[in-house]
């Protein structure tokens, strides 16, 4: 099964994903817990350039390809050759993020964005989507509340991650069979078991 989890920059979908991660493993369930871009050498470095602050210049649509090619390798080094022995993938972010950030949000064409997304993944698509749903209000006020330092991407402005936002609702609203929308106002815990009642009864625990 291939799991990804999609949502605003402090939405706690990263905290989900080590959540379930976490669980699968307490029940002796084979799973891996990666990340994008990154989760290979070469995905990794191409992190670095993605996320450091001093590439202002970056064009939205240099950005997706480069998330684009990340991804690409990604998902055949790593995810592919474990979801052909049965283990479990659990993905913190995937392509509907490059669709949300590049497409809505830098304006880079949809069309194209599929196309590219489908071609870098080899047409590789999430059996469960979690999209943890904050407003951009709330994960600006969080971002405050933690005082920390955003990377390029985490910088932009609130117009963007507006734009960002409507994005993923579109995206969860085209891929209903796919995607369960979570409301991540709600404690860790009650998102944390939302997210366990779907999986068990998706592989039966």
């Amino acid at each position: 099964m291939f799991i990804t989890f999609e949502g605003l920059d402090f939405s706690g979908k990263s905290t989900q994903a080590k959540l379930l991660y976490e669980y699968l493993l307490s029940k002796k369930i084979k799973s891996i817990l990666i990340r994008e871009p990154g989760g290979t050498k070469i995905s990794e470095k191409i992190r670095e350039v993605l996320l450091d602050k001093s590439n202002k210049e970056m064009l939205p649509l240099t950005e997706f390809l480069l998330f684009s090619a990340s991804r690409s390798q990604l998902v055949n080094e790593v995810i592919k050759p474990n979801l052909l022995k049965k283990i479990i993938v659990i993905c913190d972010r995937y392509y509907d993020s490059s669709a949300a950030y590049q497409g809505y949000g830098g304006k880079v064409d949809l069309k194209n964005i599929d196309f590219v997304n489908n071609f870098a993944s080899g047409n590789l698509k999430p059996d469960i989507t979690f999209f943890i749903d904050i407003s951009p209000e709330e994960a600006f006020k969080r971002t405050e509340i933690r005082g920390k330092a955003g990377d390029r991407m985490e910088n932009k402005d609130i117009a963007f991650f507006n734009s960002v936002y409507q994005g993923f609702k579109k995206i969860a609203k085209q891929n209903k069979k796919r995607t369960l929308v979570i409301d991540g106002s709600q404690s860790i815990e009650i998102i944390h078991s939302i997210i366990i009642q779907k999986i068990n009864k998706k592989i039966k625990i």
